[in-house]
């Protein structure tokens, strides 16, 4: 089983993987990973994906080789397909986080192992997640809750759609006209959402997606690769900055979600982070409870 995707669960596997995210966070996770390899393919440099897979396999049982941009040089050194067939004689599966999804989809064409996506520029499903996990433990319950994303159509929020529309949960963005989740990921959202009885909409007004809203998301508005476009984006999304005025628009115990780092004065005030309602650093911590548990899934 490869985990590319949000699409690659059904909404009862999510929910099963969250019960079971739950159990490792009180118990423990089971040591299923003894004597095998996880190689973790890094194109791009992070704290909290890297640390909580690192810590997170070791706990399993397994062991870890860290292969980083400079080391591999995923497509420029030599072809993917080539790296992925010489991988596969060697390690028992790989968590790659990469530029393109295009890589992870030609990593799993050329591999009989296990593929797990840590971040590709359409999705980011290890971290939606520990965000669905995240929003269950708070509020208990997918039903009648709407979560709001301010900001990018980027890989958080798509995937983050993908999730809340296969349990249940209406899901409102608000972002510039240019900036919207892709067409293809919003269509399978809408579809999904049809089935669990949830409801999607997007707007370009911030103030109305936050309104009696009981979850309040936003991550940064230029993504790593995006560099060149900063100053464009900053412009672009001036009016989008999720401060303490637009929580309180929200239901008086929304919680508020950041999948960092963040850049206050940008995407968000200053003392956002520190914010009474903010559960970022609970999300950070549940990024390890959700990624032992699709392991566990995918390895049992």
């Amino acid at each position: 089983m490869n985990f590319l995707s949000i699409k690659n669960l059904s909404n009862l596997e999510i929910l099963d993987t969250i019960t079971l995210a739950q159990s490792i966070k009180r118990n423990g996770a089971k040591n299923l990973l003894e004597n095998k390899f996880i190689a973790l393919m890094f194109d791009k440099p992070s704290l909290r994906t890297r640390v909580s897979f690192e810590i997170g396999i070791k706990r399993l049982g397994g062991q870890t080789i860290y292969l980083s941009k400079e080391d591999v040089g995923l497509g420029i050194r030599e072809p993917v397909s080539d790296i992925a067939k010489v991988l596969d004689r060697w390690v028992d599966g790989i968590v790659a986080r990469v530029f393109s999804h295009k890589s992870l989809e030609i990593l799993s064409q050329n591999t009989n192992i296990p593929i797990i996506n840590a971040l590709s520029d359409l999705e980011h499903p290890c971290q939606a997640l520990a965000d669905i996990l995240t929003i269950f433990e708070k509020k208990k319950t997918f039903k009648n809750i709407t979560v709001t994303f301010i900001g990018d159509g980027n890989n958080v929020s798509s995937s983050l759609a993908l999730a809340c529309s296969l349990v249940g949960s209406n899901f409102i963005y608000a972002s510039p006209e240019n900036y919207k989740i892709p067409d293809k990921i919003w269509k399978t959202a809408e579809e999904n959402s049809k089935k669990s009885g949830s409801k999607m909409l997007w707007t370009n007004s911030p103030k109305e997606a936050a309104n009696n809203s009981d979850v309040i998301y936003t991550d940064v508005w230029a993504s790593m690769g995006q560099e060149d476009e900063k100053a464009s984006r900053e412009k672009d999304f001036q009016g989008f900055q999720v401060t303490d005025e637009l929580m309180s628009l929200a239901k008086s115990d929304a919680i508020f979600m950041h999948d960092m780092p963040a850049h206050e004065g940008e995407e968000i005030s200053k003392g956002m982070l520190e914010h009474p309602n903010s559960v970022v650093f609970d999300q950070a911590e549940n990024r390890l409870y959700a990624q032992q548990a699709i392991i566990q899934k995918i390895f049992s």
